[in-house]
C-alpha cells in the first residue's frame, strides 16, 4: 500500500478508494461480518486490498474518499482485538494527521480573511468534520484533534456577510444544483452543515476532549436548533438549511418538513441534539430531542419511503435510531424500532437503480440489516456518520 507519494489513479482506482459509492464500503460489510461470525475474513481481505491497492493521499482526499477513508477502514479490522495490518494503518495515521494539519492551515488562513466557507473545507464527506471524527476514532490525544476542535469553535462564530449577521458556517454556494440558494446558505444537516458540527462536538465533550469555547460553541448551535424549530401534528422538525431572506426575515417560505433521512433531516439533528445533551447533561434538552426522534418513527412519511439507503433512507433511519435507543433509558425510541425492522424486512433490500454502494445503496443496507440481526454494530462502522 502506497499512502505518501502524489500518483496518478485510473478511474477504477480512484473509484474504489471511495466509502460512498465504491470498494472501501463493500470492505466495510464484509470486515463487519467477518468480526460478527457471518462471514469470512479471506473476504474482507480480498476486498480491503481491492480498495487500498493505490491510495490516493491528495489534498482532496477526506473521510469518504481515499487515505482517510482507507484508514478508517482498516482500523475496523481490529475489533476483535486482532492487530490487521499495523504498519499500513501507522503509515495512513501518520498521513492523516499531515493532512489534517495542511486542512486547517488553509482553513484558518480562511478564517482570517473573512471569506465564506465551502463544504470541502468542514464538511463530513471531504472536510475537516469527517477528519475530526477519524481522529476521534483513532488518535483522540493528537494534537491535530485539539487544533481541529479550535477551529470548529471558531468556524461556528456569528460573522457578518455583506451586512447581515450569519453563523460562521455559511457559505455562498448551492446545497445542490437543483435547489439554488441565492446569497447562499447555513445548512443544518449533519452531513454537510451544523448537526454535523454539534455532534462531532458533542463527541469530543462526551469523550473528555475539550478545547476554550467550546461548550459555548455547543450552545450556540443548540440554541440556533431552538430557533429554527418547526411545530407540527407529528412532531417537530427542522428545515434542511435556511437560506438569506429566510434568515433576514426570521420565516421559512415552506410548510412541511422534507424527507426523514440521516443527511438533512429531522432523524440526524434529532440524533446530534442528544448528543450534545448528554455531553451537557441537559435533561430536558435530551428528552425533547428523543420525543422528535420517536415522532419520526411513526410520522407518516415513514411509510411512503422509497428509498431503503443509509444517506436519505430507512436504513439510515434505522441506525440513527438504534444508536439514540442505546443512549437512553427512555423506551420512547426503542419501542417504535421493531415495526421499523419489520418495514426494512417487507421491503427487501433493493436499493434505487443498480446502487450497491454504501451511502445510497445496497451494501449500506445490508450493514444496517447486521446491526438488526445482531443487536449491534460490532465494528462501529458507523462512526463515519457521526451517530456513533
Amino acid at each position: 500500500m502506497t499512502a505518501a507519494t502524489p500518483i496518478t489513479l485510473t478511474e477504477t482506482e480512484s473509484g474504489a478508494q471511495s466509502l460512498a459509492t465504491g470498494t472501501v464500503g463493500h470492505a466495510l460489510l464484509a470486515v463487519e461480518r467477518a468480526v460478527n461470525g457471518t462471514g469470512e475474513w479471506a473476504t474482507a481481505q480480498r476486498l480491503i486490498q481491492q480498495a487500498a491497492a493505490r491510495v490516493d493521499a491528495a489534498l482532496h482526499t477526506g473521510l469518504y474518499y481515499g487515505a482517510p477513508a482507507i484508514a478508517f477502514l482498516l482500523h475496523t479490522t481490529t475489533a476483535d482485538g486482532r492487530d490487521r495490518y499495523p504498519a499500513a494503518r501507522q503509515a495512513l495515521d501518520l498521513r492523516v494527521r499531515r493532512l489534517t494539519r495542511t486542512r486547517l492551515t488553509s482553513a484558518t488562513q480562511r478564517l482570517r480573511a473573512s471569506r465564506p466557507a465551502t463544504f470541502a473545507e468542514y464538511d463530513l464527506f471531504t472536510g475537516l468534520i469527517g477528519f475530526g471524527a477519524l481522529l476521534l476514532h483513532q488518535a483522540p490525544d493528537s494534537d491535530e484533534l485539539g487544533d481541529l476542535l479550535t477551529y470548529l469553535v471558531r468556524l461556528v462564530e456569528p460573522r457578518y456577510h455583506d451586512d447581515l449577521h450569519v453563523p460562521g458556517w455559511w457559505v455562498e454556494h448551492d446545497p445542490d444544483p437543483l435547489y439554488p440558494t441565492p446569497g447562499g446558505h447555513a445548512n443544518l444537516g449533519m452531513a454537510h452543515g451544523a448537526a454535523g458540527l454539534l455532534a462531532l462536538l458533542a463527541h469530543a465533550t462526551r469523550h473528555g476532549h475539550h478545547v476554550p469555547g467550546q461548550t459555548e460553541a455547543i450552545g450556540w448551535l443548540c440554541g440556533w436548533f431552538d430557533q429554527w424549530r418547526q411545530e407540527s401534528p407529528h412532531g417537530p422538525w427542522w428545515p434542511q438549511w435556511i437560506t438569506r431572506e429566510q434568515l433576514r426575515t426570521g420565516h421559512l417560505t415552506h410548510d412541511g418538513p422534507g424527507r426523514l433521512s440521516w443527511c438533512y433531516g429531522t432523524p440526524g439533528i434529532a440524533r446530534a441534539l442528544q448528543l450534545a445533551a448528554i455531553a451537557t447533561r441537559d435533561r430536558a434538552r435530551k428528552t425533547v430531542a428523543e420525543h422528535a426522534l420517536a415522532a419520526c418513527l411513526i410520522s407518516p412519511q415513514r411509510d411512503r419511503f422509497t428509498d431503503l439507503g443509509i444517506c436519505h433512507g430507512l436504513a439510515g433511519l434505522y441506525q440513527t435510531a438504534h444508536r439514540a435507543a442505546a443512549d437512553t433509558t427512555n423506551p420512547v425510541i426503542a419501542r417504535q424500532l421493531p415495526a421499523l425492522v419489520d418495514l426494512i424486512t417487507h421491503t427487501g433490500h433493493e436499493a434505487e437503480g443498480d446502487d450497491s454502494g454504501f451511502l445510497t445503496g445496497t451494501t449500506g443496507v445490508l450493514l444496517a440489516q447486521e446491526t438488526i440481526r445482531a443487536g449491534q454494530t460490532c465494528t462501529r462502522w458507523d462512526v463515519c456518520l457521526l451517530i456513533a
